[in-house]
């Protein structure tokens, strides 16, 4: 078999817990964003956008929509007899296999599917962050510097620089030391959790890893012994727009900056174009009465009311009346006539009553969900059902069928969750 150069592996199968409901019911690479885009949308037009025809998706939580959603790969010219992209969950064999345990033990598992593709060097990617990058300059770096792996790295503040896995480096970009969120840290370089390896040279690190770790992670074992062992491991700066969105606000952020009248991340580049697996859609349709300002609206939506600096996905529909200011409505979600939402995110086919409220109130941190909800962000999850009249405040998620009876006087105060599954609060 002809060797092939470079395959692409990509991690997707996390639960992004930090995005609260939003990922209750899909994996967070499934999560939408920017209208019609699902989250790993972005990394997989990045691989074909930099010649890579050879993709390994592993997917572990929820990943009935993911796989729906890539399918065999034909948005992204990844329906390929030979390659393309092939969807990896955990497996259970004779004597091997069960739920991928760390980042390098989920490649450890699917090392067959690696060698069957018999590559040169493999890169590791994360599908759940928002930027454009050309790998093939990442590869001819790796190749210049004659590298055992290679790391992409982002300059932050260095205020900042304490919650990422920082590369502390010489003069010739090597990689001498790595820190884990370090308390003080000695660089500002980031990982940003793109790795390129040679494929024997990976191989072998899994292998050793795997006997000494169950749960083998690239950031926490394989990179760190590397460097030990005196291993050629170079970073590799990256210096363009790329977003971690693993937060309720981080996540509403990034897109409200889709709304600027030149926004920093350009989803209409010709020559970098961002792929997705969309039905074809109808026009949006903007109503008599309608008013828009700064908003992002997808094809398919209906538009009656008005909508200031929001992202509304497809096939929404927003009511008469009906307000939605600084927020995020998914597709084929209805917001029925005469309610106001305001800092909010609405998942996917959701059903919000005529006459609610979502968002006013007192800016209250989450009674138990703090680290989640203290931005004044109201979350709905996925396919909630909100009846009429009813007010929520800042910082709260509902999910599931609610009725009128689930609220006390017909309010959720600030703070506070509803979540209704199968009929029980």
């Amino acid at each position: 078999m002809a060797q092939k150069e470079v395959i692409a592996m990509l991690l997707a199968g996390g639960q992004g817990s930090r995005l609260g409901i939003l990922t209750k019911k899909v994996a967070k690479p499934a999560v939408m964003y920017g209208g019609k885009y699902r989250i790993i949308d972005f990394t997989l037009s990045n691989c074909i956008n930099s010649g890579i025809d050879t993709v390994g998706v592993l997917t572990q939580y929820e990943h009935l929509l993911l796989t729906k959603h890539i399918g065999i790969g034909i948005p992204w010219d990844l329906d390929r007899k030979s390659g393309g992209v092939t969807v990896l969950s955990p497996y259970q064999g004779e004597k091997e296999g069960t739920w991928y345990s760390g980042t390098a033990n989920a490649i450890f598992q699917n090392i067959r599917y690696i060698e069957s593709q018999n590559p040169k060097y493999v890169l590791i990617l994360s599908g759940d962050h928002i930027y454009k990058m050309d790998y093939s300059q990442m590869l001819s770096y790796h190749k210049e510097k004659d590298s055992d792996a290679t790391i992409a790295v982002l300059e932050v503040p260095m205020e900042d620089a304490h919650q990422f896995g920082i590369m502390n480096t010489d003069s010739n970009n090597r990689i001498v030391e790595f820190e884990e969120k370090p308390e003080n840290p000695k660089s500002n370089l980031a990982s940003m959790g793109i790795y390129i390896f040679n494929w024997e040279t990976l191989r072998e690190a899994l292998i050793q890893s795997n006997e000494l770790h169950e749960n083998s992670d690239f950031g926490k074992h394989i990179i760190p012994e590397m460097i030990d062992k005196k291993m050629k491991v170079y970073s590799y700066v990256f210096n363009d727009y790329w977003k971690d969105v693993g937060t309720v606000d981080a996540y509403w952020q990034a897109n409200m900056e889709l709304t600027n009248t030149v926004p920093e991340f350009n989803l209409y580049d010709e020559f970098w174009k961002i792929y997705t697996n969309l039905d074809h859609q109808p026009p949006q349709y903007i109503g008599e009465n309608a008013r828009l300002e700064h908003s992002l609206i997808s094809e398919g939506s209906e538009i009656y009311g008005e909508i200031y600096n929001s992202v509304i996905g497809p096939n929404a529909i927003i009511g008469k009346g009906s307000v939605v200011r600084d927020s995020i409505i998914m597709a084929n979600t209805i917001v029925k006539e005469n309610t106001k939402i305001d800092h909010s995110i609405v998942a996917e086919k959701s059903i919000v009553g005529a006459n609610c409220e979502i968002g006013f109130g007192e800016n209250i941190p989450h009674k138990t969900k703090p680290h989640i909800y203290s931005t004044g962000i109201s979350v709905i999850g996925d396919e909630t059902i909100i009846p009429d009249g009813i007010t929520i405040g800042k910082n709260c998620e509902v999910s599931g069928n609610t009725e009128h009876s689930s609220y006390q006087d017909g309010k959720l105060e600030s703070g506070q969750s509803l979540i209704i599954e199968e009929g029980i609060v």
